[in-house]
């Protein structure tokens, strides 16, 4: 069987303070965008993964769909499979596509050997691999807060408008971006900012991460730029970056940023 795994954008990124246990209490809406990778699974003699398209960095044994079959196959009699993961959802850019592929690894595997969990259930799964993993199984927007893994439901469809991503030739760990941030209380939480005009959001919506990458990294900060320029309601970079995105009321020219950056339409 065959699935698609879809990215997520962050509208907006509040670190709010770091706890005792060494994560960070954070709240940011996660939105479903469809930039996505293929992923499928077949019975075989033996487990295994293999990948194509874009290179995955790290030990094959660390990939959260291989993960994901072994926190299952502690639960339930599953037979081993061969997985295949074609990767096209940039890699460190801030997109979840990892945590994605993880989660729809679960579904996937819950709908063909028919284990009947329920969302709850996958979701309870979900979380042991990643933060976010757990989102992706609804796949609905959020807002997320505590670590990312605490959801209540928004409504919010930006349908009508065109998301745009743009990946520069950059790599940002998690690590570095943590590293260079510095927590603060919110005045005024995103939950209730969300539901303002998506053309007032630059006046008051901000990801917490851009002061320090875009000190580190100018060209990402230049990439928000021109994203601005061309004639973006809105610009942020998502997650802890690198990549970028733009919502637009009609389609612009960015053949300027498609000659140096991967271009999503």
């Amino acid at each position: 069987m065959i699935t698609f795994p879809n990215a997520k954008i962050n509208i907006g990124l509040n670190i709010i303070n770091r706890r005792d246990d060494g994560y960070h209490n954070l709240e940011t809406i996660f939105y479903p965008v469809n930039i996505k990778d293929a992923l499928e699974i077949v019975v075989a003699d033996e487990l295994s993964f293999q990948s194509s398209g874009l290179e995955i960095p790290g030990r094959i044994e660390d990939n959260l769909c291989l993960k994901g079959y072994h926190l299952l196959k502690k639960d339930f009699d599953l037979p081993p499979v061969k997985i295949h993961l074609h990767k096209h959802i940039p890699i460190g850019a801030g997109l979840g596509g990892g945590s994605s592929d993880a989660a729809f690894f679960i579904r996937l595997i819950n709908q063909n050997f028919n284990l009947g969990m329920t969302d709850m259930q996958m979701i309870g799964y979900a979380r042991k691999l990643g933060a976010d993993c757990a989102f992706f199984i609804q796949n609905k927007p959020v807002f997320a807060f505590e670590i990312g893994d605490e959801f209540e439901p928004v409504k919010l469809d930006l349908s009508k408008y065109q998301i745009i991503l743009v990946m520069p030739p950059v790599h940002i760990s998690s690590a570095e971006a943590f590293r260079g941030v510095k927590p603060s209380p919110v005045k005024e939480s995103l939950m209730d900012l969300i539901y303002e005009p998506v053309s007032e959001w630059k006046k008051y919506i901000k990801n917490d991460f851009e002061i320090s990458i875009f000190k580190d990294h100018p060209e990402i900060r230049g990439v928000k730029a021109a994203l601005y320029e061309a004639g973006a309601l809105y610009a942020s970079m998502s997650g802890s970056g690198a990549s970028v995105f733009g919502i637009f009321d009609k389609t612009p020219d960015l053949s300027g940023l498609e000659e140096d950056n991967q271009v999503f339409y």
